[in-house]
């Protein structure tokens, strides 16, 4: 062939190849189409069979709850978000989103984020798959949206993502002020003023909670992206504030490599580290989007207008955080909680603590989120730090040990809550001071040991601030004071690792020296966390043939722990 001839074959090949790619896409574009038509016809129908539930006659098209004309807007405005999401799609990946039914799969890694919660299985979290589930459980309960759902879950998702970000980004009136500049009100009449579409109006019963919050954290946007939109990760980081959480279904999984665009329908259970204060139970939607260069937003709003119950004890209105990147990989959150619930049920030793907003307001999961970026930059550090050491001798013997610790945490998380996955028993007294226990059996599970596991929690009250008692229980010179695993031994600090800037965050394993010359000596591995909403000190006995596998690198997921812990938290929003 000749050159030329060479080159108007290549140039007949492309225009054939796109005019083939163009008519595929008009293909699917016409058949979104003619599904949008005959969802408009199925509500005209609906409309023009409806009845009045009063008299049982025909309803005029005024008492509908959505006319023909907002029908045809929406369906407009649906039209406009699936034109727009198919032009991303086939501009970056040449061809439309998919949808997954029902039990979406793990969703591969977007990045080389380790979080060391491989173990947990496929997208649902934590303590569900840890104690089961409880009987008239919502969370097992509620299933996949219908086809019919989704235009209406896809609405209430883009009108959500709009009130987050105007949410985060407004101050007064929207936000005020309180008298000594400590944080901000929302103004609830200047809100449905300027938001008067969304989930409707509080329901009876119901209170409403508004927060919010901001901190710089040392971590990429991505990964946190990455954290958010994948429910292992985010029940792991979150876990003691998400004791359970599940992906029903992934309605799009973003385009071009990244979650920009992606759609999660959820299920997720949220606590306070104590049985006195109950869970809250939500079923939303997780919408995350990119706005320009390095700003992300992920947004969460409750579909409970999908679900055939009673009305809800809690239900999230747009709520989720704005991620903004920052140089040397540091990203700017803002944070935004606002729900609608009903917290009669919660003790009064709690009250003041729930009603100040650092049991579920926005504060708590900033002060979380930051102090498990700097853990996350612990466990990823490929050096041994100055300053550490002891029988750590090697980088990979300190993370193996820090991943131990981390599940020894989430399992303490897991058990310590109200969550409806398990029950708890109340044996003595009335009042704050009762004792709670729980069974639960634990089988062919290498990281617990076999049998029968009996827990035991209770909850009081001390006029003594935070600080004190936790500085005070994560002291091992002060231990022989109150553990009984100790045995009024004399118990020394074998390793340390430093997990942030506050010297509270760290993990410890310690050695209990026996008072008595024919015990043998003990190993208890301890990690300690603190911040302005809240402090743990958590620990468990570990066997020493084990634990020196760990210290050599080894798998700690065979590692047997049953962990015991404080949960030391504020009285309310001033420290006491």
């Amino acid at each position: 062939l000749e050159p030329l001839q060479v080159k108007f074959w290549f140039q007949n090949k492309r225009t054939q190849m796109k005019a083939q790619h163009e008519r595929s896409e008009n293909q699917q574009l016409r058949a979104e189409n003619e599904k949008l038509r005959a969802d408009n016809i199925r509500f005209k129908e609906a409309l023009s069979n409806a009845t009045c539930p009063n008299c049982g006659g025909p309803a005029a098209i005024g008492e509908m709850s959505f006319d023909e004309q907002q029908l045809r807007i929406e369906n407009a405005r649906l039209r406009e978000e699936i034109d727009r999401i198919s032009g991303i799609a086939a501009k970056y990946v040449g061809k439309p989103l998919v949808s997954y039914p029902n039990m979406s799969p793990h969703l591969p890694s977007r990045s080389s984020l380790d979080l060391g919660v491989g173990g947990f299985g496929p997208q649902s979290g934590i303590v569900g798959d840890i104690y089961g589930s409880g009987a008239g459980d919502l969370l097992r309960t509620v299933g996949p949206p219908t086809e019919a759902d989704k235009p209406m879950i896809i609405e209430l998702a883009v009108a959500a993502m709009e009130e987050l970000i105007r949410m985060a980004q407004t101050v007064e009136p929207l936000w005020v002020p309180t008298p000594d500049n400590s944080t901000e009100i929302l103004n609830v009449e200047e809100y449905f003023r300027t938001f008067p579409r969304g989930i409707g109006p509080t329901p009876l019963g119901l209170k409403s909670e508004a927060s919010r919050d901001s901190a710089v954290v040392i971590m990429n946007h991505m990964n946190l992206v990455e954290i958010l939109m994948d429910v292992n990760q985010w029940a792991a980081v979150f876990s003691g504030i998400v004791s359970r959480a599940m992906t029903l279904e992934v309605l799009s999984t973003g385009v071009a490599g990244n979650y920009n665009g992606a759609l999660q329908v959820m299920t997720a259970e949220f606590q306070v580290p104590s049985p006195l204060v109950p869970t809250r139970e939500n079923y939303f939607v997780r919408y995350c989007k990119q706005h320009g260069d390095g700003t992300w937003a992920v947004v969460d709003v409750s579909l409970d207008v999908l679900r055939p119950s009673p009305v809800p004890r809690c239900r999230r209105r747009p709520s989720g955080c704005l991620i903004q990147e920052l140089p040397n990989g540091y990203s700017k959150v803002v944070w935004i909680e606002h729900a609608e619930v009903d917290d009669r049920a919660v003790h009064n030793i709690y009250r003041a603590l729930v009603n100040s907003g650092l049991a579920f307001g926005a504060k708590r999961w900033v002060c979380t989120l930051d102090r498990q970026c700097e853990r996350l930059a612990s466990v990823l550090a490929t050096n041994m730090p100055a300053g550490e050491g002891g029988v750590i001798t090697s980088p990979e013997g300190r993370k193996s040990m820090l991943k131990l610790a981390e599940r020894m945490v989430m399992s303490f998380c897991a058990g310590v809550g109200a969550s409806t996955a398990h029950t708890w028993t109340t044996l003595s007294g009335s009042g704050a001071d009762d004792v709670r226990v729980m069974t639960r059996k634990s089988m062919d599970d290498p990281g617990r040991p076999p049998g029968i596991v009996l827990s035991a929690a209770t909850s009081f009250w001390m006029p003594v601030p935070p600080k004190r008692v936790f500085d005070f229980l994560r002291d091992e010179n002060s231990r022989s004071e109150w553990d009984i695993l100790s045995n009024g031994g004399l118990v020394q600090e074998m390793a340390h690792i430093a997990n942030g800037r506050d010297p509270g965050n760290c993990v410890s394993l310690l050695r209990v020296n026996s008072a008595n010359s024919s015990q043998s000596n003990m190993l208890i591995l301890q990690e300690s966390c603190t911040d302005s909403t809240g402090s743990y000190v958590i620990y468990a006995p570990v066997d020493i043939v084990a634990m020196n596998v760990v210290l050599n690198g080894g798998d700690p997921d065979y590692v047997a722990l049953l962990p015991s812990g404080f949960a030391i938290l504020p009285d309310g929003p001033v420290a006491g």
